[in-house]
């Protein structure tokens, strides 16, 4: 029999082992992980991020295993209906009443930019998944955010040079009433006349319209030899089919997108968009890896191959879960500081930064979009025609007016 000495030692022993464990598990609030996803999921951009991130969401997250050392993962859902006020008051509630850890944002960039300061002032990370604004990695830049797809500077800044090669000096915007809009043809301005092109006008049109018929009027009155539509989602889709009506590219002006995905140029149709040169930061077609995954997303989700947004929120999701397992707990700041740390390797991004202003610092790719008899099976719509190194098309740190970044 073990004496009343030894006991009170291996008694001391045991608990000093089981300490460390205890106290890894309270490091967990709640008991749980908590992930708020919150986008437009029935307005003009659901197509874009909408149920399909949701569905990529949920892949990762059972990819992941469905627990995070021992705790569950749970994802909750909102439609913030592209409505600033709806989308500060959701993600208020979910910080302060709900135990939301992260918020993964698809929204509009004037919801974003409210979203990000308040989790800044919050100390919780916020995943941007699908929001363009490159104010959120710029003047509006937060220690907390990531901003994980793409960004107006970065389409603007390859789609122009493209245009701008091909000796396309006049450009007139057609462009959606809201900070994403404004942001997308400043930013594309930059360009055109740093190359020595020049910006002939500009109209402003309200989100979510249906009679582009003015605006292209004008557009075309104008002259330029390109218009330029900086816009997206239903918004888009409209503008381009009825400039198609009105005979605009065959009269000689080219339109263009500053950024689609790869749903929009699916709903609009290849006869509309055939020959648009942009950049984008994946396509599902690139090899065995992102073709692995568009069949997993497709058997769940309508048949359709993941865009840009939902592929960027299961990266963001995925690689916000491996920090929360690195760390031992969903401290927002601990958590943000590993996932600088950590180099983001899923199937679509191997060994990539985040820089300290928060960007993904991956490579995107030149594209042209397919005519319709180059398709040989669904969603065969791009030939990329070169790849572009991510210090080659991310706002440099030269040029930031984030001071995460000052030290760089």
């Amino acid at each position: 029999m073990m004496t009343c000495k030894r006991a009170a030692v291996f008694s001391a022993i045991l608990a000093g082992t089981m300490i460390p464990s205890a106290g890894f598990a309270q490091e967990i609030s709640g008991d749980v992980v908590k992930i708020g996803l919150m986008n437009d999921q029935s307005g003009p951009y659901a197509d874009n991020c909408g149920p399909g991130s949701v569905e990529a969401a949920r892949m990762a997250i059972e990819d992941f295993g469905g627990e995070v050392n021992g705790k569950k993962i749970e994802l909750v859902i909102a439609d913030d209906q592209n409505k600033p006020d709806i989308g500060a008051a959701i993600a208020q509630k979910w910080i302060d009443e709900a135990g939301v850890d992260t918020i993964l944002g698809c929204s509009a960039s004037s919801i974003a930019i409210s979203v990000q300061k308040m989790m800044a002032e919050k100390k919780k990370p916020y995943l941007l998944a699908g929001t363009a604004s490159s104010a959120l990695t710029n003047d509006a830049c937060s220690p907390m955010g990531t901003q994980w797809v793409l960004d107006t500077y970065s389409l603007a800044k390859g789609v122009i040079k493209s245009m701008i090669a091909e000796g396309n000096e006049s450009y007139y915007f057609i462009t959606v009433d809201y900070t994403f809009g404004k942001t997308w043809q400043a930013d594309a301005t930059k360009f055109i006349e740093e190359a020595g092109g020049k910006v002939l006008g500009s109209v402003l049109h309200p989100l979510n319209t249906n009679d582009f018929s003015s605006y292209l009027l004008q557009a075309q009155a104008s002259g330029a030899k390109v218009i330029v539509l900086a816009n997206s989602g239903s918004d888009f889709a409209n503008a381009v089919k009825q400039a198609q009506e009105f005979g605009i590219q065959a009269g000689g002006q080219k339109v263009i997108a500053l950024g689609l995905q790869i749903n929009q140029v699916h709903g609009i149709g290849l006869e509309a968009v055939k020959g648009m040169a942009l950049v984008t930061p994946s396509y599902w077609d690139m090899n065995d890896e992102t073709r692995a995954f568009a069949d997993r997303f497709k058997k769940r989700f309508r048949d359709r191959v993941p865009n840009e947004s939902m592929t960027g929120t299961y990266s963001a999701i995925t690689h916000y879960l491996k920090a929360v397992k690195e760390t031992g707990t969903d401290d927002g700041e601990k958590v943000v500081a590993k996932m600088h740390e950590m180099p983001v390797n899923d199937f679509q991004m191997k060994d990539v930064k985040i820089r300290a202003d928060g960007q993904v610092m991956r490579p995107m790719y030149a594209v042209t979009i397919k005519s319709p008899e180059e398709v040989k099976q669904p969603y065969d719509y791009y030939n990329i025609t070169a790849t572009i190194a991510a210090e080659d098309v991310w706002r440099p740190a030269s040029e930031s007016a984030c001071p995460l970044l000052k030290s760089q």
